[in-house]
C-alpha cells in the first residue's frame, strides 16, 4: 500500500500533476483549489521548496510529518486521522439514483456546505477534483459527498458532509455507497480520511464496511510571524 501510505504526494506528482505547483520534494494544490500539501518524504519534509508557493496568510494541512518545524515556519494546529480502507460488499444497485451530479455552477454552495460543517480543508475549486454528487432542498445544497485524491487504483472519497437541519436521514450514506459503486465499478479501491475524534463519522463508515488502516499526524502550518 506504499501510494496510499504517501497518497498526497502520489496524487500531486501523479493524477492531480495538472492541479499542483511547487518543486523539490514539495507539492501543494494550487490555490482555489484544497490547501494540502504533499512531500516527497514526510520525514524530511522540503519547505524550502515550498515557500515560494505560499502566501504569507495562507495555512495548508500536511500529513504524517511529526518533526520540528523549521524557523520560517509554524505549526498552527495539530491533531490525528485514521485512513480507512474499504472492505465491504458492493452496491448491486445505485443506492442514491436521485442525487445531483454537481459541477462547476454548484462550487458556491458545496463550498458554503463544506464551511458549515467544516468536513476538511474545501475550496471553490476542490468538486473539479473528481466526481460529487448531492442532494438539494429547493435551491439548499443539503448534502454532498465526492472524490479528491487519486494514485494507482486507490480512490478518495471526501467531502462528505450533511446540512444540520437534515441529519439522521441517511444522505450521507446513501451518497457514500454511490461512490463505492462507481468505484468498484472503475476497478478503484475506495478509501477516506477521518479525523480521530470525529466518532460519529467513523462508526457511520464502519457500518459502510471500511477499516482503520493507519493512523497520522494531520497538521496545519504557516509561514511563522507572517499569518499572525
Amino acid at each position: 500500500m506504499k501510494l496510499l501510505d504517501n497518497i498526497f504526494w502520489n496524487t500531486l506528482t501523479g493524477a492531480h500533476a495538472r492541479h499542483a505547483v511547487g518543486s523539490g520534494g514539495a507539492r501543494r494544490y494550487a490555490r482555489g483549489f484544497s490547501a494540502i500539501i504533499g512531500f516527497a518524504d514526510a520525514t524530511r519534509p522540503d519547505f524550502a521548496s515550498l515557500s515560494a508557493h505560499c502566501e504569507p496568510s495562507e495555512q495548508l494541512y500536511c500529513d504524517d510529518w511529526s518533526g520540528e518545524a523549521p524557523a520560517d515556519w509554524r505549526i498552527v494546529t495539530e491533531s490525528r486521522m485514521f485512513k480507512m480502507v474499504w472492505e465491504g460488499t458492493s452496491p448491486e444497485v445505485d443506492p442514491a439514483p436521485d442525487a445531483t451530479a454537481l459541477g462547476r455552477e454548484h462550487a458556491a454552495q458545496a463550498l458554503e456546505l463544506a464551511e458549515l460543517t467544516k468536513p476538511g480543508p474545501f475550496a471553490l475549486r476542490t468538486i473539479e477534483l473528481g466526481e460529487y454528487f448531492g442532494y438539494f432542498a429547493g435551491p439548499r445544497l443539503i448534502a454532498m459527498a465526492g472524490e479528491r485524491t487519486h494514485a494507482g487504483r486507490w480512490r478518495e472519497i471526501s467531502g462528505v458532509c450533511t446540512h444540520p437541519d437534515v441529519q439522521g436521514r441517511g444522505l450521507a450514506n446513501r451518497l457514500v455507497r454511490k461512490l463505492i459503486l462507481r468505484q468498484q465499478q472503475r476497478a478503484q479501491q475506495p478509501f477516506l480520511h477521518v479525523m480521530h475524534d470525529n466518532l460519529t463519522a467513523r462508526a457511520l463508515y464502519r457500518r459502510l464496511g471500511f477499516r482503520d488502516y493507519r493512523e497520522t499526524v494531520v497538521r496545519v502550518v504557516s509561514r511563522s510571524g507572517l499569518s499572525e
